[in-house]
């Protein structure tokens, strides 16, 4: 089931950085702000807001994080601040932030509920740093978010890394994003490295936590979307698309607007 980029990586790269520079000069904004994981759509988002010329403010923004998430970060960060002048970067470490949190909520509660709950709300604490640089110097917060995760599996945190001003990579599969990475020189540990949400302060793959790789839940989605028939689909090609259908359908919350209720009024 491995999945090829079909985009044309050149095209694509312009498109995106055009983009992102008319939008930021049409809300009269003086650049972006990224929050940076050590992971490729980060590295890459980064490095498409970077190309726009605009500034580009790096946030590294550790919760006891995995050594190895940091240490690819900081790797990128250095690259592209060397690669571009328009582009600086602050770390805010937010452990102590978090620990002060736990310890003002009640957290006797079933062990797994406990730390899914807690992983999301260092998306969440992370979200509302980066919206205070934002803030501060006058920039959007770009979004790192991939199309399998946005609109595939909804694999993020609903006003934590879904918390954004704009997705300029939101349309590109996973596949893309990797191809996109190597185009635009990301370092060889980013993409060589197992995508890891890092949520959970350890080594956890997002492979694991899905319980199927990006190769195979883009060829799940490509398969819903164009409505195809199961009836040829191998065992594991039956597991992988029951999962993605699971997914697909729990996460609509994440991926549909806020319901409203509309009143009727006389």
């Amino acid at each position: 089931m491995t999945k090829k980029s079909t985009i044309i990586v050149d095209q694509v790269n312009t498109q995106i950085v055009n983009w992102l520079k008319s939008y930021a000069e049409t809300a009269k904004v003086n650049g972006f702000v990224v929050g940076i994981s050590g992971g490729v759509d980060s590295a890459v988002t980064s490095t498409l807001c970077a190309q726009t010329g605009l500034q580009v403010l790096c946030v590294e923004m550790p919760i006891h994080q995995h050594e190895s998430h940091v240490s690819r970060g900081k790797e990128h960060i250095e690259q592209l601040k060397k690669r571009f002048p328009n582009v600086n970067s602050v770390q805010s470490d937010l452990t102590s932030v978090f620990e002060t949190f736990k310890k003002e909520v009640p957290t006797d509660f079933e062990e797994n509920k406990l730390n899914l709950t807690l992983a999301n709300t260092r998306a969440r604490l992370r979200m509302t740093t980066l919206y205070y640089y934002a803030g501060v110097h006058g920039l959007l917060v770009a979004g790192t978010g991939n199309k399998v995760e946005d609109f595939g599996v909804g694999f993020f945190t609903k006003y934590g890394d879904g918390g954004v001003d704009l997705s300029p990579i939101a349309d590109l599969m996973k596949s893309d994003v990797f191809a996109l990475a190597a185009y635009l020189k990301v370092p060889q540990s980013i993409l060589i490295a197992q995508p890891s949400d890092g949520l959970f302060g350890d080594e956890k793959t997002d492979e694991q936590q899905l319980g199927a790789s990006y190769d195979e839940l883009e060829w799940a989605m490509t398969e819903a979307e164009n409505n195809n028939s199961s009836d040829n689909y191998t065992e594991r090609q039956k597991e992988v698309f029951e999962i993605y259908k699971k997914l697909h359908k729990i996460n609509q919350h994440k991926m549909n607007p806020i319901p409203v209720c509309v009143i009727n009024r006389i």
